[in-house]
């Protein structure tokens, strides 16, 4: 959470002097005009200046329970009361802040205000139970809230800056807004979630398992104008004051649809949007819908494969295509991804006649038919809902099940995939990589298929999909964006017995180059043909930074059956010694190289999970070598999964060797060993 600009208890003078230092230095914040708490006004320059032009009256409130509706009320009556504006210039905007926010308001909507007849303006204004406070209050909450622009302070402070340099100038009438573009507009998503989505009357949770997430209801706010939907081809419209979404054909031939209502008549919403410009330039409009994927939650992301692969990385599996399966590749071969997003990974084919794109998602469908009426080449009839790991075929397009149904069609059929990473599960063994999604294969037909088959693997949606391709549609080419468990996890081992395709052309990346992965490690581009039988053992595979420049191969192979670096760490148990530290580690691979350590005092945590080790005198030189052996060759992105392997009988007749890695092991940084009574002095 961030922290407050300014603590709750500074007092009200010491606020506003750190108000206009922090954010109007560049003005004159010195000027006092009657009563009013604070001025913003434009720099005199030189005597002649008949009067300095206002730009901000604001009131001031220590605290940060202010009620900032009740603070712009108190200053107009504080202006009425004086008739200020018969003196001096009025400025371009009213305002108001404490310790939390700031708010404007353009003069002009508030103007008509101070001309009333019949209305006593000699009350004091900080008496906020007076019947005129009430009265003026009730008169101009819904203009406020219309007109205000709202900031808070830490959180907003950014955009705070760029309003008052865009606003606050010489003769400026109209107010200048953040205008949405493809640059910002995730940006100013997350804010609209604090700020808007709790007041829409929509029970989330619900919501979501039927598909509707709160991005779709950011889409038709950012694509509308006055508050209504310009985009009608979106799941949720904007109309007005209300949301509709579910449209519909009824029985009668009549569109029926839901609403969706805000739970403050809408105040938060007006208050949010009175900050940015809607809608952005049309020429956005197709990009920010296509880019749907960056608004998913992460937890829908994982699960249903909304993932956007890198354009530079969509250009390269085609290249990577076409040299596997020759220059023609796109009129000899159809083309099938079954977990497609948007499309994007379809850009660049020619032949639409022979591709095919499924999603889970009905959204996701709309969006490329919406591209399709735009000009992206795919066919209408070729995109459609699909759940590839609970349909069966019969539900795909007659063309498609013809291909599937015919031997020699099918061996010229590629499904190419980005698929969802997720995985379930709560082994031990597996609380790693991209991280657990407890429950992701619940209520899973192809999980619940051949889960005894393949074991832990069936925790895993992208291995759920390569195994009903692998099984029920053999003979396909599998070109497939994945991480390397495939090939190389252990808990994989059973996976691989059964997956016996083979590997041709293939690459790794960086996992970080996608924006819907964290972490250090590889994501690799795999082309696998299914109608040869292999039994996969290493690779060597082309690596590209992440300016997709190359940068060599590197080698991935298949780990031994019980050869693995940490079946070694298991010979080295000593239950009869004393026992004088503790070796901290998980796994034998590099991605865990943080959490490999010598310590004394192991956490609880780690003694129950048993990711410690005792250390004695008698396996106390292994151990060194142990760690020593993990530690020296430094971790990269693309070792992150490499395995460390069970070692030769070499190490142990080689003394040096032996004491190389115990020098090294006593004064690495990650462990902290000292002497509690002293030291030997070697001659």
């Amino acid at each position: 959470m961030t922290e407050p600009r300014y603590p709750a208890s500074i007092r009200e003078e010491e606020l506003k002097n750190r108000v206009a230092k922090d954010f109007f230095a560049d003005y004159d914040t010195a000027r006092i005009i009657g009563d009013i708490d604070f001025c913003v006004s434009v720099p005199a320059e030189g005597k002649e200046v008949f009067e300095q032009e206002s730009l901000l009256w604001a009131e001031a409130k220590k605290g940060n329970k202010a009620d900032i509706h009740a603070s712009v009320v108190q200053l107009i009556l504080t202006i009425g009361k004086a008739r200020t504006f018969d003196r001096h210039l009025p400025p371009a905007f009213l305002g108001a802040f404490d310790t939390e926010k700031i708010a404007f308001v353009p003069y002009n909507a508030v103007l008509d205000v101070f001309y009333q007849n019949d209305f006593n303006w000699n009350v004091t204004p900080s008496d906020h139970d007076s019947k005129e406070f009430r009265q003026l209050y009730a008169l101009v909450k819904d203009l406020l809230t219309r007109n205000m622009l709202l900031f808070r302070f830490g959180t907003d402070d950014k955009e705070l800056t760029g309003f008052v340099k865009r606003n606050f100038v010489i003769g400026k009438a109209k107010v200048s807004k953040v205008r949405i573009n493809k640059n910002n507009f995730t940006t100013i998503y997350s804010k609209w979630l604090a700020e808007v989505k709790p007041t829409i009357s929509v029970n989330w949770e619900v919501a979501k398992r039927n598909g509707i997430i709160d991005a779709d209801f950011y889409l038709a706010d950012i694509l509308s104008e006055h508050n209504v939907t310009l985009k009608q081809k979106l799941f949720v419209l904007l109309r007005g004051d209300h949301y509709e979404l579910d449209r519909k054909l009824n029985e009668m031939g009549l569109f029926s649809s839901q609403e969706a209502q805000f739970t403050d008549r809408q105040q938060a919403h007006t208050r949010f949007w009175n900050r940015y410009s809607r809608p952005p330039k049309r020429d956005y409009w197709d990009y920010i819908v296509e880019r749907r994927d960056l608004l998913v939650p992460q937890d829908v992301r994982e699960r249903k494969g909304s993932f956007f692969t890198p354009q530079k990385w969509v250009e390269l599996s085609q290249e990577y295509l076409a040299r596997e399966l020759g220059d023609d590749w796109q009129d000899e071969y159809y083309i099938w991804d079954c977990c497609a997003g948007t499309g994007n990974l379809l850009a660049g084919l020619t032949n639409k006649y022979r591709i095919y794109a499924s999603t889970l998602d009905q959204q996701d469908v709309d969006v490329m038919h919406e591209r399709i009426r735009n000009g992206a080449n795919l066919l209408e009839s070729h995109v459609f809902r699909f759940d590839f790991l609970n349909d069966e075929f019969d539900k795909l397009p007659q063309s498609l099940q013809d291909i599937i149904a015919d031997p020699e069609k099918r061996r010229k059929l590629v499904i190419y995939i980005n698929p969802p990473y997720a995985e379930a599960g709560n082994k031990s063994a597996m609380h790693r990589e991209v991280g657990n999604k407890a429950k992701v294969s619940k209520d899973n037909v192809i999980q619940e298929k051949y889960k005894n088959q393949i074991g832990t693997a069936a925790n895993e949606l992208f291995a759920q999909f390569f195994i009903r391709i692998y099984n029920e549609l053999n003979g396909v080419v599998l070109a497939e964006f994945s991480t390397l468990k495939i090939l190389q996890a252990p808990y994989f081992e059973k996976f691989r017995i059964i997956f016996r395709a083979k590997l041709g052309r293939n690459f790794l990346v960086p996992a970080a180059t996608f924006d819907n992965v964290t972490g250090k490690f590889p994501i690799g581009f795999f082309i696998w043909h299914t109608n040869s039988t292999d039994t996969f053992i290493e690779t060597e595979s082309d690596m590209y930074d992440a300016n997709a420049s190359y940068i060599g191969k590197h080698t991935i192979a298949c780990p031994p059956k019980n050869g693995l670096w940490m079946d070694w760490l298991k010979t080295m148990h000593d239950k009869k010694g004393h026992i004088i530290g503790h070796f901290r580690t998980t796994c034998s691979d590099f991605q865990n190289q943080n959490g490999t350590f010598i310590t004394s005092q192991p956490s609880a945590n780690d003694i129950l999970q048993r990711r410690t080790h005792e250390i004695t005198i008698n396996n106390f030189l292994q151990i060194a070598i142990a760690f020593a052996v993990r530690m020296c060759i430094e971790a990269t992105w693309y070792n992150d999964r490499d395995q460390f392997l069970y070692p030769d009988d070499g190490w142990e007749r080689d003394a040096e060797f032996q004491a190389d890695c115990l020098v090294y092991a006593l004064f690495h940084g990650q462990n902290r060993i000292s002497a509690n009574v002293e030291t030997c002095h070697g001659a």
